[in-house]
């Protein structure tokens, strides 16, 4: 049975936030996985890292399987020695987003997270060598390239998981451009990301909106959905959708590709409930067909 799973918050949330957000996952969504940790900024981490405890525990016992997720890029003392601990962890599964993990972690089993481009079936074998149970692919895939890499993991026995909702991760830098914008460094941000629980929108020089910036993240400004594409992915092999947590009811959007997986609801008018859900916020599914990912495809057969 395919599972629905909950991928690690990107953005900074405050402590609270966080915690009625997770009770309310914990009571009312129906995703069978999630997925905690700091993925994007090391220096949020502190931040919720006293409420961890609590919330595992409360989804838990809620019947969800926890895993734990590392940062996507590790450059500091302090970041290594933080995939270090993470890494040698035997308490919960581990999501590993970078290759400092891999060190870490060695060849004890491990999921494999959307920063490490699993893009081809060569690198899936070697992963699955160094100790992977499970793959996140990457966002950006074509259909096509999703259907040889969903083969050529489960051919190794390995889980495979594909984002079916919520912003693309297009880049991650060294430098933190949302605290630039602000005309702030990265060591004196002042976390001003809390101030933008959806990402700052970015416009072009015509004021269109074309992406979000989440500190030293890039994203796309749509929401994936693949709402339409989860009967294919399904039937090709996936095992695990993905759905990224945005500023918006996460709790109905997990509703709503439940009832996409179980069939309980006419697909037109789950679409047309997750556009209210959504409000402005354009949807997207052009990776999919291997379009410019902004793009919206309403029909089309992959290439």
């Amino acid at each position: 049975m395919t599972k629905l799973t909950l991928g690690p918050i990107a953005y900074h949330w405050s402590a609270e936030r966080r915690r009625d957000f997770y009770a309310s996952v914990a009571d009312e969504a129906p995703v069978d996985e999630v997925y905690l940790g700091e993925v994007i900024c090391s220096k949020r981490a502190p931040f919720q890292e006293a409420e961890l405890p609590t919330i595992i525990e409360r989804l838990e016992r809620a019947g969800k399987r926890v895993i734990l997720s590392s940062l996507a890029e590790v450059m500091l003392k302090r970041e290594r020695k933080a995939t270090e601990d993470l890494a040698t962890m035997d308490s919960h599964e581990i999501e590993i987003n970078n290759a400092a993990g891999l060190y870490a972690r060695g060849k004890q089993p491990h999921r494999i997270g959307p920063f490490m481009n699993a893009y081809n079936e060569a690198t899936i074998k070697w992963m699955a060598d160094q100790g992977a149970t499970h793959v996140v692919l990457p966002t950006e895939l074509p259909f096509p390239a999703i259907d040889a890499a969903t083969q050529a993991a489960r051919d190794l026995g390995l889980g495979v998981e594909v984002q079916v909702f919520g912003r693309a991760s297009l880049a991650v830098s060294a430098r933190c451009y949302h605290a630039r914008a602000h005309g702030r460094t990265k060591d004196n941000c002042q976390f001003v990301c809390e101030d933008d629980s959806d990402g700052m929108p970015l416009t072009t020089s015509d004021d269109r909106p074309i992406l979000r910036v989440n500190g030293i993240q890039t994203q796309s400004e749509s929401y994936v959905d693949l709402m339409r594409e989860v009967t294919r992915l399904t039937g090709n092999g996936v095992t695990h959708l993905r759905l990224m947590p945005q500023a918006v009811d996460m709790v109905a959007v997990a509703q709503l590709y439940r009832s996409a997986l179980d069939g309980s609801l006419d697909l037109p008018e789950v679409e047309a409930m997750l556009r209210q859900i959504c409000d402005k916020t354009p949807l997207s599914n052009g990776f999919f067909y291997g379009e410019a990912g902004y793009r919206r495809i309403a029909t089309a057969s992959p290439a």
